[in-house]
């Protein structure tokens, strides 16, 4: 396993990261133990999770996968081999089932962490992320920004001075952003310099073979001002691994179940799949490892969220780390994107 400095932080997270958010849904503790065991054995330190979790959120399922993962901890003692990651929601009327409708304001962030230290049962979180803007803006899907007058949303101000408040605390060491704009990044630095307090050291974005949008704009941002990305949906919800091509619907697969995640199945990613299934075939890969070594062997990421419902799932997944991506290869990718471009952002 490969170890990637976490911002400017003096931790250093494994190139992988395990992400959890089918458990407590698609997954059982049980299911979600076993995963956490297996990532550990072949040495990834970084878990990311969220309140949120898991998914899709429900008050039924909301905090479960958190609570997984505390009990690990209180199980296995090992919450000190682990960088936890985890994210406090934005905005938003599908979730108003978290404290009336979470917002990123200093209430609701301190609301918010000491929550997620009860279940995750742990003292500290390593890296809280904003899940989400508390403005209107384009993410979760959305190229077009359109602007809202007089909108109701939190200062970034109020958001980057609670942080830090939580930061001295010692219940937070560093902090982090998903789904988020350059604009919002940009803003972020600014506040923090403005204020002297700590600056976001990480972006959680989606980012895979379908979905390149992050490379304009905020890769950049990730070189220049040390904010590398944490990059969620690498297999673009399990399109890249060639599952459901020829119009294929496994019972259990996430597609098959949550169908209203359209966007990854509209017809120009099914045919940009097809043709990144047939590529890797050409080069004796497997799909799913070439679509994750793609990622994970980018400039600007730090790590490369994977996230399975099954332990075959995973090993595959975390063997996509010994996979060479070579210089013939790299450039057919690129032809494919040029001819599909973003199909499925």
């Amino acid at each position: 396993m490969e170890y990637r400095p976490l911002g400017q932080t003096d931790l250093h997270v494994s190139a992988l990261c395990l992400g959890t958010m089918t458990w407590g849904k698609q997954n059982t503790a049980a299911d979600g133990f076993a995963q956490m065991d297996m990532a550990l054995d072949h040495g990834v330190n970084f878990f990311d999770t969220a309140e949120m979790y898991a998914v899709p959120a429900t008050p039924d399922t909301y905090g479960k996968t958190e609570e997984i993962i505390g009990e690990w901890f209180k199980k296995t003692g090992k919450r000190d081999q682990i960088i936890l990651a985890t994210k406090a929601a934005g905005p938003g009327d599908w979730i108003s089932h978290i404290r009336g409708g979470p917002r990123l304001t200093r209430e609701h962030l301190f609301a918010a962490v000491d929550s997620s230290l009860q279940r995750l049962q742990t003292d500290v979180i390593d890296l809280y992320q904003m899940h989400w803007p508390d403005r209107n803006t384009n993410y979760f899907g959305k190229l077009g920004y359109r602007h809202k007058e007089d909108e109701d949303y939190t200062p970034i101000a109020e958001t980057v001075e609670a942080l830090d408040e939580l930061i001295k605390q010692g219940k937070i060491r560093h902090y982090g952003l998903s789904n988020e704009t350059p604009w919002g990044v940009m803003k972020y630095c600014m506040e923090a310099k403005r204020q002297r307090t700590p600056r976001p050291q990480s972006i959680q974005n989606p980012y895979s073979l379908l979905n390149r949008t992050y490379e304009v704009g905020l890769a950049e941002i990730s070189h220049r001002e040390q904010i590398g990305l944490l990059a969620y949906s690498p297999l673009a919800f399990g399109m890249l691994s060639g599952k459901y091509r020829h119009n294929q619907w496994p019972e259990k697969a996430r597609l098959t179940i949550f169908k209203y995640f359209s966007r990854y199945t509209n017809a120009q990613a099914t045919a940009a799949t097809e043709k990144y299934c047939q590529l890797a075939a050409r080069h004796g890969l497997s799909p799913t490892q070439m679509a994750l070594q793609y990622v994970t062997s980018r400039s600007f990421v730090t790590s490369n969220i994977i996230g399975a419902t099954s332990l075959p799932q995973l090993e595959e997944n975390l063997r996509s780390i010994e996979v060479t991506l070579n210089d013939e290869l790299l450039k057919e990718i690129e032809a494919i994107h040029v001819e599909h471009p973003n199909p499925a952002p």
